[in-house]
């Protein structure tokens, strides 16, 4: 509402003061106070009222007004119960920085004012964002619904001074409104995709309310359109692929009829989400395509043909075929009983996104298909270094999951596992296969190492850690149980700190130097606690053979 309009409400007792250019303002919100700096309790656009209980002497009008203007509130209004008629250090405070000032007539209860302000105001926001919501529905059949999720951010941010953002189940920011302020930190995007992961896998309803550094969020499932929460068989099909709708509020004392607008927002975003998805079905046609001339041995001339059909989808404008990289993925669930192959296409599609690639649909240069429980991508790459400089170029495994881990892993919860591979880069369709193969080969590398999400590269091929995956589980447990259980055992008893001392023992090539002031030991402790290492395990550290079986052996662990 405007300031305007409370000069035409009778029953509010308002007098003009000062302030006739500021009417228009707008005024989102009532506040009471005669503290002297209620700054902290301010968040802009206001009607400030006040008894004047602040007011000692003249000298303390300004810097009160100073405060109020610092905050940003629409205008001031002072009662006339506890001094009779506003004094005029007030009046010329205000004048001077342009903040329109009310005196209230004795006979009006703050109270009356504060009630009239609220409900006038959440009408007309609740009323605009209807409209809006209602107007988007209309249009979900006939073409974009209105510019994407971040016009009714907007609204959410303008009306109902509701900061808000669409997340990616990785933490991605997906769209925010332009009055939310600055971007949400990663670290925090982060956070909160894993606290609504969570809330999911353990089937609490939405919205979740979490507090991160302090402050409280609110967050909706962004769940497809047309489907309700029961239409998936198991939660586990679609936890790592729905979005959310963070609202920095806490939503456990709202009324229903704004709970209800919420869900008609997370409906709106939900069909914007469907929409990007359908794009997609040309690129992931197209990576089912080559998957399987790679895999049936096709020509590589046939290959190269399709891949050429495949570079200007994926990469408009780019005058020659690009290199390529494969990625592998994986989800398997402990029981078997949910297909991880079309949760991994969806994780891959969005693990996959370049952090600094700008548009509506950042993904749209990625080509994912599945099969079975196998995700894999046909990742193109415009530039590539050449192969003499030594420089490192493309994705790396590492790199792809140090920012999702926390969310996939408590989206996984304790019977998921999430495993990836990357290949080298190649430049033509011969290099393929043998991409793919490299890629799986260091995928399998990933799944021999602990941890619900875990990642190898091609880099890795080149070590011994190949072999580790093809060891039967039984033959490693046994080989890991016989010599490392005993070391275990003793740290347990004594806090020997054994594992570690072995660790750094053998990162530190055996040299005893080294690996004393790495540990920060003097060399005689260093040498008495390999001496005990060998007499418990059987073992010389001065032995080739037995370093690397010890070494093996914690890899595996």
């Amino acid at each position: 509402m405007r300031l305007r309009a409370l000069l035409d409400t009778d029953a509010l007792g308002l007098r003009l003061l000062g302030g006739e250019d500021e009417l228009d303002r707008a005024v989102r919100g009532v506040m009471t106070t005669d503290l002297r700096d209620p700054s902290r309790y301010l968040s802009g656009g206001e009607l400030v009222l006040t008894g004047l209980a602040w007011r000692r002497d003249a000298a303390d009008s300004e810097p009160f007004v100073r405060i109020l203007v610092q905050a940003g509130v629409a205008a001031l209004a002072a009662g006339e119960a506890e001094l009779g008629d506003v004094p005029d250090d007030l009046v010329l405070a205000c004048a001077k920085h342009r903040l329109p000032l009310f005196a209230v007539h004795e006979s009006v209860a703050f109270a009356t004012i504060t009630e009239h302000v609220v409900r006038q105001v959440s009408g007309e926001r609740a009323g605009d964002l209807a409209a809006v919501v209602d107007r988007h529905r209309r249009m979900m059949t006939s073409g974009p619904a209105g510019g994407g999720p971040d016009v009714v951010l907007d609204l959410l941010g303008s009306d109902l001074d509701l900061r808000a953002w669409v997340l990616s189940p990785t933490g991605r920011m997906i769209a925010g409104s332009k009055v939310a302020g600055p971007a949400l930190p990663a670290e925090t995007c982060a956070r909160l995709a894993a606290e609504h992961l969570a809330a999911t896998r353990t089937g609490r309803r939405g919205p979740h309310r979490v507090q991160v550094h302090g402050t409280t969020y609110s967050l909706f499932p962004v769940r497809s359109s047309g489907r309700s929460p029961q239409a998936a068989r198991d939660v586990r099909e679609t936890v790592l692929s729905d979005w959310l709708l963070a609202v920095e509020a806490d939503a456990g004392d709202w009324p229903g009829e704004r709970l209800d607008l919420l869900q008609g927002v997370t409906q709106l975003i939900a069909v914007e989400r469907d929409r990007r998805d359908a794009a997609r079905t040309v690129r992931r046609r197209l990576a089912q395509e080559v998957l399987e001339l790679v895999q049936t041995g096709a020509a590589p001339a046939e290959i190269a043909a399709r891949l050429r059909v495949a570079a200007p989808v994926l990469l408009p404008g780019l005058g020659a075929a690009p290199h390529w990289q494969v990625v592998v993925a994986r989800v398997e669930w402990e029981d078997g009983e949910v297909e991880g192959g079309p949760v991994a296409q969806s994780l891959l599609e969005e693990v996959l996104v370049d952090p600094l690639a700008t548009g509506p649909e950042p993904s749209d240069r990625i080509a994912v298909a599945h099969t079975g429980d196998e995700a894999i991508a046909l990742v193109p790459l415009p530039a590539v270094a050449s192969e003499h400089d030594g420089s490192e170029t493309g994705l790396l495994a590492d790199a792809l999951l140090r920012s999702v881990r926390e969310p996939l892993s408590a989206g996984l919860d304790d019977d998921g596992r999430l495993t990836l591979g990357v290949s080298a880069a190649v430049h033509s369709a011969e290099g393929l296969r043998g991409a793919l193969e490299e890629a799986r080969h260091a995928r399998r590398v990933a799944a021999a190492r602990s941890g619900r999400v875990c990642a190898a590269g091609h880099q890795e091929l080149a070590s011994h850690v190949l072999l580790l995956p093809f060891v039967p589980d039984d033959v490693r447990r046994a080989f890991t149980a016989r010599l490392l259980d005993p070391l275990k055992e003793y740290d347990r008893r004594h806090r020997a700190e054994l594992i570690p001392t072995l660790e750094a023992f053998l990162d530190s090539d055996g040299s005893w130097t080294r690996c004393a002031t790495r540990l920060h030991l003097h060399v005689n402790t260093l040498r008495y606690r390999v001496g005990r290492i060998e007499q418990l395990t059987g073992r010389d550290l001065s032995r080739l053979e037995d370093k690397l079986d010890f070494f093996l052996a914690l890899r595996m662990s």
